[in-house]
């Protein structure tokens, strides 16, 4: 079995975080509950992961944050924009897509084996 520090699985886990970012921001979410809402989804992630490519996606347009200073401690509170929206529904699609790929992939016989 691959180690779950391995290089490439570190690496295909990077390329599927966003997805799994703007998955769960559908619902405005604080950057502790997304933490949370990740990791209960088979997915954690570390805080010095998750906060700059929170900071990363708010400002590339995908995301928008608010602070809630009626809690204590306050909260900023991230959700996803039209435009993060509009990527999510791309990217899932994407994500779609590469599955069915990869499936044929894994599930092909390798070359030496058809003969």
């Amino acid at each position: 079995m691959v180690e779950r520090d391995n290089a490439g699985l570190t690496e295909l886990r990077r390329g599927v975080l966003v997805l799994a970012v703007l998955s769960r921001l559908q619902v405005p979410q604080y950057g502790y509950s997304l933490k949370q809402a990740l990791a209960d989804g088979g997915m954690p992630v570390e805080e010095g992961t998750l906060y700059p490519l929170l900071r990363r996606l708010e400002s590339q347009g995908l995301l928008a944050s608010e602070w809630d200073t009626t809690s204590a401690p306050p909260r900023r509170y991230y959700r996803l924009s039209a435009e993060g929206e509009r990527a999510f529904v791309l990217l899932g699609e994407a994500w779609r897509d590469q599955v069915r790929v990869m499936g044929g992939f894994l599930d092909e016989e390798p070359a030496d084996e058809r003969g």
